[in-house]
């Protein structure tokens, strides 16, 4: 098995999450995507974040169609702050027979000279990069990394949507339905998350 590792917050879940996962599985030869939610980020502010169980019952309700899409709690049990290698190393532990690949944002990819052993992550695993919606289109651009494990995807489906942008449309009383998948809609309004 093949597994593309798609980390985040997802605060909430949106479509432009499920775009990206669907896209990855179909044309970066994965088996499966794995949602791996992230509890707190200390960059990010607590106030707006779900707790992590609600945030993993988004996932599930948003993928439960789709047998290619997973939701991972891998990191909730683990020690915190959350190291990436060291998600690796346990999974790798648990599912010693899969081949595990990292899905990244090209604005990830930007700040991955900062992450823990990030040597350790190039020279072990394959990391699939996703562009910005900014950079999508350009014929010629600088590559933070040029390195052989590092596959950048071109003629890919580009949504400018963010968990930030929905949280306020909720928070302002404005309409979202369409940004997330309906079981989330229903879940998000019969909770009332997200409005202060």
């Amino acid at each position: 098995m093949k597994i593309g590792l798609y980390f985040g917050s997802f605060n909430p879940i949106h479509v432009g999450h499920l775009i990206i996962a669907n896209y990855m599985v179909d044309h970066a030869l994965l088996d499966q995507v794995w949602f791996v939610i992230s509890p707190h980020n200390p960059l990010k502010d607590k106030k707006t974040l779900l707790e992590d169980y609600h945030r993993l019952a988004l996932v599930k309700e948003a993928i439960d169609d789709n047998p290619r899409l997973r939701a991972s709690d891998i990191e909730f049990g683990m020690a915190q702050p959350n190291y990436t290698v060291k998600t690796l190393a346990v999974l790798k532990e648990k599912y010693p027979t899969y081949k595990f690949v990292l899905i990244m944002g090209e604005d990830n990819l930007n700040s991955l000279h900062k992450w823990y052993n990030y040597e350790y992550l190039l020279e072990n695993y394959e990391i699939v990069v996703y562009p910005r919606i900014t950079d999508a289109n350009e014929e010629a651009k600088q590559v933070p990394f040029n390195h052989p494990s590092i596959t950048y995807l071109k003629d890919v489906p580009i949504v400018s949507i963010s968990s930030t942008f929905i949280r306020n449309l909720i928070k302002n009383g404005k309409d979202y339905r369409y940004l997330v998948t309906s079981p989330v809609y229903k879940y998000i309004d019969e909770m009332g998350f997200y409005k202060n």
